[in-house]
């Protein structure tokens, strides 16, 4: 359902070998046939010899005491071979450590175990946990455990946790606000105080998840060596291990973690919970291999992206933002190792995204409450800002009776300020207008407001709606085992293949054929002739996994400079062999051959086998090493603040544009989305099929969030959406035909010019439907700010505004 537009390229010197330019060639996804014939490869496919399963109780209370637990029943049960409990756990293990400890950046912080050992604080949590024979005689026994609960009281609403006398999670702490994050430049108070126009608002973003196909899980298995092996749907194995060595008390060097083809990560897959040193105990407990998989009601309970924003604006007559205060508030329910809590922080980063605004004075807090914690979500935070800045825009351009794209172009960065600092933000590059004009002219814009004017004119609530978004990526956060950098190994064999083994893995975006491509174009050899290996921490060398759209921009990154090595031992080889030098040496198709004479040429397995047999043996070859390893990090990474106290975690800074229409049936409240386009730009295009593979799933995941997906509680604490009957999500015929477009501009700060694009598409789709969904509202005078923008939400407010 897309329409490709070429790509428009601002650069005549592409700095890239020929064959990885996207105009030239475009390269299908390596191991793709495997994937639609059903034979990939997940975790739940391995079995190994004499593997028990395991089920875990969890607690039906938000917040109780633990005063007593009996598993005698279960332990007697049929098939049962172990029963685990929190205080057992406890001895043999220390705190899981956190994926990004909040007592970095000043705020409170909390131990967690595998399993509750005391008291528990969300409905949920892991209490105790039993191997079987089989999975149901796990189940089974589990319903046989008995638990002496003293339900107290709980709080799961995150503006009642703020309040004085609130139900505290974390008895040590003072109240729950874990954290009050600030993001202040020039001064926007006095501003916003004495403008001639201002406007406020709220917006209230619902808990939602990423709700991947497959659901995490993990099988743990000890060798008679003492050594674990965990396999674990997981997106960072490295720093997994080095967690579980410390949660284990057990040498790094001594854990093997393989994380095999992941059936869609989006953050959810993010390491910290108590599952992993979990399943490593129970299995050493039985001295077996022991599996858990996660069941869909147990993934459901990882929570994400529930914000609140206020804001005051003040702006001028032309439109342009003068001052921005936001005050923001994100339920990231009760805390957990898991590394989701920084997406409050992004939230605030992200503003004022790609409009020049000079004063703004924004906080984000960060509160905890009983509902089970936040894991990443995919966009990570910045939705939320690009929800917020998107609305403020169409909000001014209604004040002024001005067209919502026009109040964009005066307030966009334009592209001759860049590199352009704001508040722990360094944006590389970007030409903002032009992907907007760009949108526009895909989209209809000018048509999709004639019919609209028609629609109207028949009594129809029919809105066009304009989004834009900009995208941190690559983040590096010192102090932690989330970094920018990473490192990738390039090695060929004595036929001419190679394997690349990286610190980077996919999240199932296939990242390893544009790891290929950039490779097998240095090498001059076909990317079917390149194996890439990841997820294997004894294989590959360290690395930090997938996050933050950074596989490519520093993992291909890596492997490139490797591959450049590489490439330096085969031209040298090549000249002595073809009597020229090595600068007149080329690598292409599978051959070396004398630029200028290209008859004078050997295929590349002659020339690699050459190296390994005759290096020493003749004059000039005298380098046997095809091999290399390499690490790489952007430079537009700013973690010591300069002069000025600035600094910018983020080094690359993508970005997309979108228009979309709908029409909403004034009886039900239901949102029909009638036409969709995007345009994004993620500086250099390696593969063209998987920039929009990744664009379009991108955009789709922010319709589903904008109109239909919702975690919620029931009153006594626990989850009520317990599976995709009550979780909704788009369908194939719930979605229009997307057309899709290009922008290029490289930025200055990374190899190649790559940004990456593995989040960007979210915010900017959410954005797009409220601004739509609004602007359908407005012959009624109803304005919705309650997310989503579901039938009963947008019905609810068509009603207040007939009572108003």
């Amino acid at each position: 359902m897309t329409e490709t537009i070429t790509p428009r390229f601002v650069a005549t010197d592409d700095p890239r070998p020929e064959s990885v330019r996207p105009e030239l060639e475009q390269i299908r996804r390596k191991d793709g046939d495997l994937m639609l014939t059903g034979r990939g490869g997940y975790l739940d496919d391995t079995v190994l010899p004499g593997m028990l399963h395991a089920a875990i109780l969890r607690s039906p209370y938000a917040h109780a005491r633990i005063r007593g637990i009996d598993t005698s029943a279960a332990e007697a049960a049929s098939g049962v071979r172990f029963v685990l409990t929190g205080a057992q756990a406890k001895d043999q293990t220390s705190p899981i450590p956190h994926y990004f400890d909040p007592a970095l950046v000043g705020g409170r912080t909390a131990d967690f175990r595998p399993l509750a050992v005391d008291e528990v604080i969300y409905a949920g949590e892991p209490v105790a946990a039993v191997v079987g024979v089989t999975l149901n005689d796990a189940e089974a026994a589990v319903a046989l455990i008995e638990v002496d609960w003293e339900p107290l009281p709980f709080v799961i609403d995150a503006e009642k946790a703020l309040e004085q006398g609130a139900p505290k999670v974390f008895d040590t702490w003072e109240d729950n606000a874990m954290i009050r994050l600030p993001f202040v430049e020039g001064n926007a108070g006095p501003i916003i105080d004495s403008a001639k126009h201002t406007l406020e608002g709220e917006l209230r973003i619902q808990r939602y998840q990423t709700a991947p196909l497959e659901t995490r899980g993990y099988i743990a298995s000890w060798g008679t060596d003492g050594r674990l092996t965990l396999h674990a749907s997981a997106q960072n194995p490295h720093p997994l291990r080095s967690h579980l060595s410390k949660t284990l008390g057990m040498p790094e060097n001594q854990i093997r973690v393989i994380a095999p083809r992941v059936g869609g990560g989006f953050g959810h897959k993010f390491h910290g919970y108590p599952e992993e040193p979990l399943v490593a105990l129970l299995s050493r407990a039985v001295g077996a291999p022991v599996k858990w998989l996660e069941t869909r009601a147990e993934c459901m309970l990882v929570g994400a992206r529930e914000f609140i924003h206020r804001f005051k604006v003040a702006y001028d007559e032309d439109g342009k933002i003068l001052a921005l205060r936001d005050r923001i508030i994100a339920d990231i329910g009760a805390l957990g190792a898991s590394g989701g809590w920084g997406m409050a922080f992004i939230a605030g980063m992200a503003l004022p995204g790609p409009y020049r605004v000079k004063h703004y004075d924004v906080e984000s807090t960060a509160v905890v409450t009983h509902k089970a914690p936040w894991n990443g979500a995919r966009s990570y935070g910045k939705e939320s800002a690009a929800l917020a800045y998107e609305r403020i825009m169409d909000l001014v351009a209604a004040e002024l009776s001005l067209d919502p794209a026009e109040i964009r172009r005066r307030n966009f960065i334009p592209p001759e300020e860049f590199p352009y600092w704001t508040s722990m933000k360094h944006l590389d590059s970007g030409e903002y207008a032009a992907a907007l004009d760009h949108v526009l002219k895909l989209g209809g814009y000018d048509q999709l407001r004639e019919e609209q004017a028609q629609a109207r004119s028949q009594n129809r609530l029919v809105g066009v709606g304009v989004g834009f978004e900009l995208t941190p990526e690559g983040g590096d956060f010192s102090g932690t085992l989330l970094r920018g950098f990473d490192t990738s190994t390039v090695r060929m064999d004595p036929t001419g293949t190679v394997t690349v083994l990286t610190g980077v893995t996919s999240p199932g975006t296939g990242n390893e054929t544009g790891i290929a491509q950039v490779v097998a174009a240095e090498l001059g050899v076909s990317p079917h002739d390149v194996t890439v290996v990841q997820g294997d921490t004894d294989r590959c060398p360290y690395g930090y996994g997938n996050f933050s759209s950074r596989s490519m921009t520093v993992g291909g990154a890596a492997a490139l400079l490797a591959a450049r090595d590489v490439r330096a031992t085969l031209v040298t080889a090549a000249g002595v062999l073809l009597e020229t030098t090595p600068e007149q040496v080329r690598l292409a198709h599978g051959r070396a051959s004398v630029v200028y004479e290209p008859d004078r040429n050997l295929s590349i397995e002659e020339l690699t086998r050459a190296v390994f047999v005759r290096t020493l043996a003749v004059h000039g070859l005298d380098q046997a090493q095809l091999e290399s390893t390499r690490t790489y990090a952007p430079s537009n990474v700013h973690n010591v603040p300069d002069e000025l106290g600035r600094s910018s975690p983020y080094p690359s800074f993508p970005y997309s544009a979108h228009v979309s229409t709908v029409e909403v049936d004034r009886e039900t409240g239901l949102v029909k989305l009638q036409n969709y386009a995007g345009v994004h730009d993620c500086g250099t295009i390696i593969n063209p099929k998987m920039v929009e593979g990744q664009f379009l799933g991108a955009i789709t995941m922010g319709i589903g969030g904008a109109l239909w997906e919702e975690l919620k509680y029931a009153p006594d604490g626990r989850l009520a959406t317990k599976s995709f009957k009550h979780y909704l999500m788009p369908r194939a015929n719930d979605l229009p035909w997307i057309k899709v477009g290009h922008e290029v501009t490289p930025s200055p700060f990374a190899m190649l010019g790559m940004k990456g694009v593995g989040e960007s598409g979210v915010a900017g789709a959410i954005a797009s439907l409220a601004n739509a969904v609004n602007d359908a509202l407005r012959p009624l005078g109803a304005v919705i700010d309650q997310m989503p923008l579901s039938a009963p939400n947008v019905l609810a407010a068509i009603r207040r505004a007939e009572r108003s």
